[in-house]
């Protein structure tokens, strides 16, 4: 027979998990100080410094073949795309605005 543990004193094992209970949760209060910190620094600052989109102008007009609707829009450098509702993308040279390469999506 085991003998019973003395009052006031806890087993060895449960004194370890306490200990990794209090380490993981402080861990995670740290964590989550250094993300909302994150946050801030970065959504607090001009307007400007996170705003990338305003560095591509957008083309002045896009001519779709006939009988086509755009249903999305990217660009990138020296292109820009459409995504029509016939399952197509049109990829479009931004220099001179003409057709460069049709990809009909399955």
């Amino acid at each position: 027979m085991e003998p019973s543990p003395q009052p006031g004193l806890t087993p060895a094992h449960l004194v370890f998990l306490r200990r990794l209970v209090t380490a993981l949760t402080a861990t995670m209060i740290a964590g989550m100080v250094i993300i909302i910190t994150l946050f801030v620094i970065r959504f607090s600052g001009p307007k400007e410094d996170r705003d990338t989109a305003s560095e591509i102008a957008l083309p002045d007009r896009i001519t779709l073949p006939q009988d086509t609707t755009a249903t999305a829009f990217t660009q990138g450098p020296d292109w820009y795309a459409v995504v029509t509702s016939d399952n197509r993308i049109l990829i479009f040279n931004r220099a001179t605005g003409a057709l460069q390469q049709s990809i009909v999506l399955d």
